[in-house]
């Protein structure tokens, strides 16, 4: 398993009280001593020493350890392969300060064309043909690596396409890599990873079984880097915040959060739309983003998707070209 010291020190301060991601993306992007980082931490913590430090430093190394094969590595901020971003981001919290990988790591690289396809996880019949139609045109026409959660529905149609045609695919999830969610597509990791494409997670252990609220929040986290580990996001279908469904009396809008967040880092998305579709609900949020983004909406008909497929936009995202301009937003 491949960690850094560095890594690991990154991780250890990250469990002390007052300490987030936006303060590990201000104070830890340069490798400094253990000793240092003590005493950062202590203008918030005030009860932390270099022994009760060290003493955590060795509990989490005996729980990576404990990944086993589940895992190939983890990389933290700071780090010679931490993904450099497409986005110089405001908000530092947003910016992971760690992950843990199984696969390809290559594939965060923004030499990579990445889609995000993204959508319920119902889908009618209808919208699994159109987003197979989309996702394999990006793919043979665009030679996209394709992103998603691993979720059921939609994320899966997609990264069971790019499988079907040999493509790479990345799935982000909302659990640590040896205790996959849903469970039911563990076997559908295992061929992301045997296929050269890769895994990713924030998370090192599963949230207490009774904490929902923790269980959520790792959900909308998720969410958030399908947005900023890709070019372009694509929403098949999904419920909007005030949807109303009679056949799915608590309808999910999960989606919706990736596609926020990809408006805040400017990052183009885009939306699997036909008329066919204006009385069906589980198309409300794609209606809402073709109204928000007025003319620059970029509406994908699978009825004629010759004409409405986006170009590559890896260009035109305005995304900076150089690690020494991008790096991490500082």
């Amino acid at each position: 398993m491949r960690i850094t010291d560095h890594a690991l020190n990154v991780l250890t301060a990250r469990t002390f009280k007052g300490i987030g991601e936006a303060w590990l993306n201000n104070n830890l992007t340069a490798k400094i001593p253990y000793e240092a980082i003590v005493e950062l931490i202590a203008a918030k913590d005030v009860s932390v020493t270099e022994q009760a430090f060290l003493e955590m430093k060795a509990r989490l190394e005996r729980l990576i350890e404990n990944l086993g094969d589940s895992c190939d590595g983890v990389v933290a901020i700071g780090d010679d392969n931490y993904p450099i971003l497409r986005r110089e981001l405001k908000k530092k919290g947003d910016i992971p300060s760690f992950l843990f990988y199984k696969g390809d790591l290559e594939l965060l690289s923004p030499d990579n064309y990445n889609v995000a396809v993204i959508g319920v996880l119902n889908p009618d019949k209808e919208t699994e043909v159109d987003e197979d139609q989309v996702v394999e045109d990006f793919i043979k026409k665009q030679d996209a690596t394709i992103v998603s959660g691993l979720a059921d529905g939609c994320d899966s149609i997609s990264h069971r396409k790019a499988l079907a045609l040999n493509a790479r695919t990345v799935a982000i999830l909302p659990s640590p890599l040896n205790n996959i969610l849903p469970a039911q597509n563990i076997g559908l990791a295992r061929e992301i990873v045997e296929n050269q494409g890769l895994l990713i997670t924030e998370y090192l252990t599963s949230p207490s079984s009774t904490n929902f609220r923790e269980q959520a929040g790792r959900y909308v986290k998720r969410d958030r880097l399908q947005a900023l580990f890709s070019d372009l996001v694509v929403l098949s279908a999904s419920y909007s915040k005030t949807s109303f469904d009679p056949n799915n009396p608590k309808p999910d809008s999960g989606s919706r959060h990736a596609m926020e967040k990809a408006k805040e880092y400017d990052i183009k998305r885009a939306v699997i739309y036909n008329e066919d579709y204006q009385n069906n609900p589980k198309y409300d949020l794609n209606r809402q983003i073709i109204k928000e983004d007025g003319p620059q909406a970029i509406v994908i008909n699978p009825k004629d998707i010759e004409n409405s497929l986006p170009s590559n936009l890896k260009e035109s995202n305005g995304r900076l070209s150089t690690p020494e301009q991008v790096g991490l937003g500082f």
